[in-house]
């Protein structure tokens, strides 16, 4: 049975395609001018099917210091950061945005992966950690603005942006009658602003951000963007082939934190320049699998790991190995040439020094 957002969205003329369980509308019908709003106005993408983890109890913090990539434990409430799951080897599980509450942490992790970073979590519990883990993916939503004009728009409904500084706070709001969790950051490299509210709000709460002149954004458009700016995520280019600093995601690390899972790993690689491969975006001549292995003058370079064709071309996200180059070079990608793209979401720590 349709939930009343559900129901909202298609009469918006929304067609949904399943996933994880959760029906994610794929389309409006409106696809560029969506795609056209992100850039230059603003858009409205439904985020609900990403995975929302409660991490409570007086040990919480230390806790999810002690599980992930970032700095935490200093973390006062209102803050924000991202952070990576890896495991004991600091292989990539899954990179989650952390908002910080007083009591709780809430993790936003990608779709799909609620239930097994739950399981994960709960194996590092020990007896005397007063921790405790909830997943309220299914009793939560998440809206996301993305656009210039988020600002505007959230003013124009009564929120004030001027309370996030930066992208590393959020507050709780009243918008239109409804509580809810405004946060900055879009999840992409783009401008914009993230809400989060009980599941019995999401109808009145996309209506009300609708009638603030947001345009629909279904996720065929949001995965354009994402191959544009270059989000990794689970289960493409966030998995067990690949570290978080091949990834890009030193900005989700920290290294001076001290010892938490997969630590040693990751602080080898930094300390001894030994990321060898990294996450580059690809402008393709033709739409090729997932997963087709890339090659330089012959000789294998990489992996391609997402890729889709859009209005303007096809575009891919892919691994190359360091030692063959980056931004402008011309790879082989199966059947297809591939021009090598840099992409805004990632950093690339001492590699952006010119180190090899």
């Amino acid at each position: 049975m349709d939930t009343p957002l559900q129901a909202l969205q298609s009469q918006m003329g929304a067609v949904f395609a399943p996933e994880v369980g959760l029906a994610v509308p794929l389309s409006y019908g409106n696809d560029d001018a969506a795609y056209g709003a992100a850039r230059s106005g603003v858009a409205l993408v439904d985020r609900s099917h990403w995975g929302r983890l409660r991490v409570s109890d007086r040990d919480h913090l230390r806790f999810l210091h002690n599980q992930t990539t970032n700095q935490l434990q200093t973390l006062q409430a209102g803050h924000q950061c991202d952070t990576v799951f890896v495991t004991p080897t600091g292989r990539t599980l899954d990179l989650a945005t952390a908002y910080v509450d007083d009591g709780a942490v809430v993790l936003l992790v990608s779709p799909g992966q609620a239930a097994a970073l739950l399981e994960w979590m709960d194996r590092y519990v020990f007896f005397a950690d007063k921790v405790q883990l909830t997943d309220e993916t299914e009793t939560t939503v998440t809206l996301t603005l993305i656009g210039p004009e988020s600002a505007n728009l959230l003013q124009g409904l009564g929120l004030s942006t001027q309370a996030l500084p930066a992208a590393q706070r959020h507050i709780l709001v009243d918008c239109q009658g409804i509580s809810c969790r405004l946060a900055a950051g879009s999840g992409l490299g783009l401008p914009g602003y993230t809400l989060t509210a009980a599941a019995a709000e999401a109808a009145p709460l996309w209506s009300a951000l609708i009638a603030g002149g947001a345009i629909p954004l279904g996720e065929k458009r949001w995965e354009q963007l994402r191959l544009e700016q270059g989000r990794p995520i689970a289960g493409a280019e966030l998995t067990a082939d690949y570290n978080p600093l091949e990834a890009g995601l030193w900005a989700a690390v920290s290294f001076d934190k001290g010892c938490y899972i997969g630590q040693e790993t990751i602080a080898r690689l930094q300390t001894y320049q030994g990321v060898k491969q990294q996450l580059w975006g690809l402008s393709l001549s033709d739409l090729v699998p997932s997963g087709t292995e890339i090659t330089h003058g012959g000789v294998r370079a990489g992996r391609l790991t997402s890729v889709m064709a859009t209005p303007t071309g096809v575009r891919g996200l892919g691994y190359l190995r360091t030692k063959v180059g980056g931004a402008g070079l011309t790879v082989e990608v199966g059947t297809a040439t591939a021009t090598v793209l840099e992409i805004p979401f990632v950093s690339r720590g001492y590699l952006t020094l010119g180190a090899n």
